[in-house]
Formats: structure tokens, sequence, C-alpha cells
């Protein structure tokens, strides 16, 4: 797996793409536990990342990593906006010392971190990071082998579905309590998203 210019340009417009096809199923999740707005603010969002693409893939991987989150805060809105915002800034400032794909797993969790700090959460809280921390513990387990892409996508879908029977205890969909169980969380299914759409186009490049 080597991130060339030319892949990540790939990457981001086969995710952004994902995304965007994917809005009225995150606007549907978000209508039964949250504000009905993710599928939008997402959209939206990806929606401004594409329009910079040309940029983005112009640029050292760790400005261009960073222009994705400053789009991301100033675009998606809501709560998600800087959180995936935090997620993209912190893996471009850990880039300017790190390599990709060796230093992945030290990358990713820059990004992990940054969420958890911002949302001041951790998993199991029915959030976003319900899947980035299992693909975090998956990507420090698999560094080196060959068959990480698929475990990551693995990891990502299982962990999505494992947010269903979870009580939501941070933002929105907390205050719903008990009645929060049974849903899977928005936040969480546009992580996966976006991480099997980056895992399929990894694939499609081999």
């Amino acid at each position: 797996m080597t991130l060339r210019p030319d892949t990540f340009k790939s990457l981001v417009k086969v995710a952004a793409e994902q995304v965007i096809a994917s809005a009225p199923e995150l606007t549907a999740l978000d209508q039964a536990i949250g504000d009905g707005d993710h599928g939008t603010n997402m959209k939206r969002g990806f929606e401004a990342v594409l329009s910079k693409l040309d940029a983005i893939g112009a640029q050292p991987l760790d400005e261009a990593f960073k222009t994705i989150g400053k789009t991301l805060v100033m675009t998606v809105g809501g709560a998600s906006g800087p959180l995936y915002g935090s997620f993209f800034l912190a893996a471009g400032e850990a880039l300017a010392h790190k390599k990709l794909p060796e230093d992945l797993a030290e990358v990713f969790g820059s990004g992990v971190n940054a969420v958890s700090a911002r949302g001041r959460s951790q998993a199991g809280e029915k959030t976003m990071l319900d899947v980035l921390v299992p693909v975090l513990e998956t990507l420090k387990a698999d560094a080196g082998r060959g068959d990480v892409i698929e475990r990551v996508r693995t990891t990502a879908a299982e962990a999505v579905a494992r947010t269903a029977p979870m009580r939501a205890t941070k933002g929105r969909a907390s205050f719903l309590g008990e009645r929060s169980v049974g849903h899977v969380d928005p936040g969480a299914k546009s992580s996966c998203v976006l991480l099997q759409a980056v895992c399929a186009s990894l694939e499609a490049q081999r």
C-alpha cells in the first residue's frame, strides 16, 4: 500500500463521493436519534472537499489533510464538523513527522485522540469513536500484515452494527435515554462509510 499523490487524490474523491451518496441513509439514521441533519451536513462538507480536490491533491500530504480538516470544520456544521475536522487536522499534524503507510496506526491514532478530546468522549458511548477506536486497534494489531485492508473493512462494519444495542450517553441522542437503543449511531455510520470507501479504493489500486 503506497500512498502516492495520485493515489491520495483518488482516495479522497472516492470517499467524498461515497459520503455524498450515503446522505439519505445518514439522514434517516439521524432522524431516529438526532437532529436529522447529519446526512445533509456531511454531504455539504464533502461536496466542499471535492470542489478543492485539485488543490488538495497538489499539496504535501500533511497540508492536504489539514485542508480537508479546515474545510469540514467550516462547512459541515453541527457537532460533526468540529469532530471530523479535528481528526483530519490532527492527522495532518502527525504527518509532518510521520510517513504513510509505515506510520498509519500512529497517524490514525492522532486523529482518533483528537476526536476523543474534542467530543470529551470515548468508545462505548454510541458515537463515531465506536468505529474509530476498534479500527485503530486493528491497525495496531495488523501492522505489516497483507490483509490489513480487509481487516479494517470488516472491523468497521462489525463496529457500526454494535452501536445499535448501545444506549447513547453523549450528544443529542443521549437525551433519548433508553429510546436511543436499537438504532445505529449516525456518526459511527458515516465513519464506517468513509473507511470502507478508502479500503475499496485501495484494493482497486493494488
